[in-house]
């Protein structure tokens, strides 16, 4: 466990973070996996549905100058491979069940790409090629812990440093450098290019179809945050503003990007849902009656995303907004933000979840109180539409700064949730033959026979003997598991449990749960 985390968090609170997942089917009987049609062993018994109860709870793992990972670029595999597998550990620790990684930085690659170079940030050289697929790496290694996987690109950001010639030959900023502006300390591409936006569009296309990603993120970096001076595109403006107000011609090349890669998304693969978490104020109220109670920079006005557009439009499946500030802060106060974000979503199926600083714990005497953020999370219980958060950033949540991640995890995430679900769809059907036994050493062993079309299972735990068909309670989840079994080493000596098991598909559509399985313990 990763112990940075854990430190001071008693071990009853830390039972569910132990329970291996098993191989295989674990089915009894044989038979191969339980097809669609199949007769259900309850078939009176409802599938759960969606409820409050479940959460999508994630952290952002940045990969821009060994942030979180990999630490040490040009590091050996095995131990950047080590490193990751620790991140993705303490996420389990703390009962999360989603990475958000960044994979594509800088015009860059994670992954063999045609079109970019890999990325510095793995071997401290760009277009060194790592020795191995790391996105495939991390892809397995968070699937193995049900870890849903966002793949985060930045579409637009080329360069921390200013000289084009310092890139990668392969580098289409390299080969194209009548695409980049140099601005701030930077560089960019132009927004306002059509051959900007194909690039990114390849980008994003060649890993959703090679890739068995969840889903693709964009963070906030759309046209840069302002600097000194405009950003320095009049050149391309002439050549296709067409007229247009410069600021809405600038929101239009953004909206051009967001709409056509939700749909080339969706058309390729219906499952993988598009998300950005954008800066947390679209526009404040002394500039449109529409805005938000704030007093702070403005994503319309200041880096040109149009964010209550794609969601009123239906062009993300999840909004994320970066909501780092606390409570009651007069320029932008985070229960007022939540209330706003929480309007703008409501009747349009778009998904919210809010983005925590997890890096400003302990930064100044705001945020010196480790509760702060827990105190976020009550406030989220308020609204309805908002269905879970994510954490900047990874190596926060380890360091667990001030206890903070430890008192998130005790008031809040003390037990596994459920992601919410994500879309239109029909659950896999109900598994079969459902067993509980003492396992070889310590607690109890749960098997089952899989269900086709099935992408995880969810596994509950009762205490005494219950009837064989019942429904299935959230607050008896235990796991929830892309195996074929587990091992639940929690189960205590002497006591009697009812074990229930629920198939969920790619969007976390949850069947009815198959009939139950009784076991007690035995003592010693």
């Amino acid at each position: 466990m990763a112990a940075a985390v854990t430190a001071g968090v008693s071990a009853g609170a830390l039972a569910a973070c132990g329970i291996p997942t098993l191989g295989g089917t674990g089915e009894r009987g044989g038979g191969g996996a339980v097809p669609p049609g199949a007769k259900a062993e309850c078939a009176r018994i409802s599938a759960p549905g969606d409820s409050k109860a479940r959460r999508l709870r994630g952290m952002w793992i940045t990969t821009v100058g060994g942030t979180d990972w990999p630490k040490n670029a040009g590091a050996d595999a095995d131990a950047q491979k080590r490193q990751f597998v620790k991140l993705l550990d303490t996420a389990t620790v703390m009962n999360m069940n989603a990475v958000f990684v960044q994979i594509r930085p800088n015009s860059d690659a994670f992954y063999a790409s045609p079109y970019e170079p890999w990325s510095q940030w793995i071997t401290g050289t760009q277009d060194k090629d790592p020795g191995y697929d790391v996105l495939a790496f991390m892809l397995k290694e968070a699937h193995a812990r049900n870890l849903e996987f966002h793949a985060w690109f930045n579409p637009y950001r080329v360069s921390r440093q200013g000289d084009v010639s310092k890139l990668s030959p392969k580098s289409p900023a390299r080969r194209h450098p009548d695409w980049v502006r140099r601005y701030g300390e930077g560089l960019w591409y132009d927004p306002g290019l059509p051959q900007v936006r194909d690039l990114a569009t390849q980008a994003v296309m060649d890993v959703v179809t090679k890739y068995d990603i969840d889903a693709v993120h964009f963070d906030d970096y759309f046209y840069p945050y302002p600097e000194d001076g405009d950003f320095p595109d009049e050149a391309t403006y002439k050549t296709y503003g067409k007229g247009m107000n410069r600021g809405d011609w600038r929101r239009k090349n953004v909206d051009t990007l967001v709409e056509s890669l939700s749909r080339k998304i969706h058309g390729a693969k219906p499952w993988v849902r598009f998300g950005i978490s954008p800066f947390g104020v679209w526009r404040n109220r002394t500039s449109d009656p529409a805005g938000s109670p704030t007093r702070a920079l403005q994503s319309y006005d200041d880096i040109y995303a149009d964010t209550r557009t794609w969601i009123k439009k239906g062009w993300v499946d999840y909004i994320t907004p970066q909501l780092y500030w606390p409570i009651g802060d007069p320029r932008a106060d985070y229960a007022k933000l939540v209330a706003w974000w929480a309007d703008q979503v409501k009747g349009t199926g778009v998904q919210l979840t809010i983005g925590q600083a997890g890096y400003r714990v302990g930064a100044d005497a705001t945020w010196r109180n480790p509760a702060e953020l827990s105190r976020h999370l009550t406030v989220n219980a308020r609204y309805p539409q908002v269905r879970g958060d994510v954490f900047f950033s990874a190596s926060d949540i380890a360091a667990n700064r001030r206890g903070f991640a430890a008192r998130l995890r005790g008031d809040h995430y003390s037990r596994p949730a459920l992601r919410p679900v994500a879309g239109s769809g029909t659950a896999p059907p109900p598994v079969h033959g459902t067993t509980a036994a003492p396992a070889a050493g310590k607690g109890v062993r749960v098997g089952w026979r899989p269900s086709q079309g099935a992408t995880s299972y969810a596994v509950y735990r009762a205490d005494g003997t219950r009837p064989g068909c019942a429904p299935v309670d959230p607050r008896d989840l235990i796991a929830g598991i892309r195996g074929g079994g587990i091992i639940d080493p929690t189960a205590k000596p002497g006591r009697t449990y009812t074990y229930y098991v629920t198939a969920l598909d790619r969007l976390h559509h949850e069947s009815a749960p198959a009939r139950g399985a009784t076991v007690t313990v035995p003592k010693g």
